[in-house]
């Protein structure tokens, strides 16, 4: 199974680029971040003709999360636990049911936390630790599961191609980088580092400063896996050149493939 997470940075501006990259790649399951759309305006049909059941959980403008699924989806699950007066659009989940067993699939829109320090940056970490407590409860639950999306985290320093640009930004901040360790440090798995390692590996390459074209860009868009999916793990790479087609997001695709 191919599962991917992609950052499309609004529904509408992608409305020909998402569709292409889906009849290219052919995944099995794909998870959107930055939707910036409602859910009664969000095209269903350009990926429901194409076999998808869609699920989303959106927000006017900004935010906007989403799961793609040519397998059937059970358990939907919108916003992540621990504060409900959170009302920015940032989490869904849901169970995918395969052939053999059931897969927890958790998409996820990590906030930016700039400006840092600040209330922006004091909510990044708050939701990072409410994060933390939804992994404590899945892992609890032995069901095997995934959590992918833009975590707005680069982790270490061969994660971005100038790390010292970002010594002060809430992407890289100690703190932030904390709080991921934390992360993994339930026994949960970063599935790129699992299979590749070194520098020169990014995710996101601004559109400001010809970062593209001086492959100025950073890695912020991860898996982090439980160990049981983790024991199921086939590969996972990042679709750089869709950075260089059409009407681009500032993110590309990652996906991993997992023998489920």
């Amino acid at each position: 199974m191919k599962i991917a997470t992609f950052n499309i940075n609004g529904i509408k501006a992608r409305a020909e680029a998402l569709p292409a990259w889906l009849d290219e790649a052919q995944p099995d399951v794909v998870l959107l971040q930055e939707i910036k759309s409602v859910d009664e305006n969000f095209p269903r049909e350009l990926f429901e003709d194409r076999g998808y059941n869609v699920e989303t959980h959106g927000q006017k403008s900004f935010n906007g999360v989403a799961i793609l699924s040519k397998h059937p989806l059970e358990d939907v699950s919108r916003g992540l636990p621990g504060d409900e007066s959170d009302e920015q659009a940032r989490w869904i989940e849901a169970t995918v049911m395969g052939e053999r067993e059931a897969l927890r699939v958790c998409g996820l829109y990590l906030p930016n936390g700039n400006p840092a320090p600040g209330p922006k940056f004091d909510y990044k970490l708050a939701w990072m630790q409410r994060l933390k407590a939804r992994a404590q409860a899945l892992l609890a639950e032995e069901t095997p599961f995934l959590m992918a999306g833009d975590y707005n985290i680069i982790p270490q320093a061969e994660d971005a191609a100038k790390p010292d640009a970002w010594r002060d930004d809430a992407l890289f901040r100690p703190e932030s980088r904390a709080a991921w360790r934390r992360l993994l440090n339930l026994g949960l798995t970063e599935a790129f580092r699992a299979r590749t390692q070194g520098p020169g590996h990014y995710s996101f390459w601004d559109y400001q400063a010809g970062a593209w074209n001086r492959n100025n860009g950073i890695r912020i868009d991860h898996f982090l896996l439980s160990p049981a999916c983790a024991d199921m793990l086939r590969d996972c790479q990042i679709d750089r050149d869709v950075r260089g087609r059409d009407k681009p997001s500032d993110h590309v695709p990652v996906w991993v493939d997992l023998d489920f």
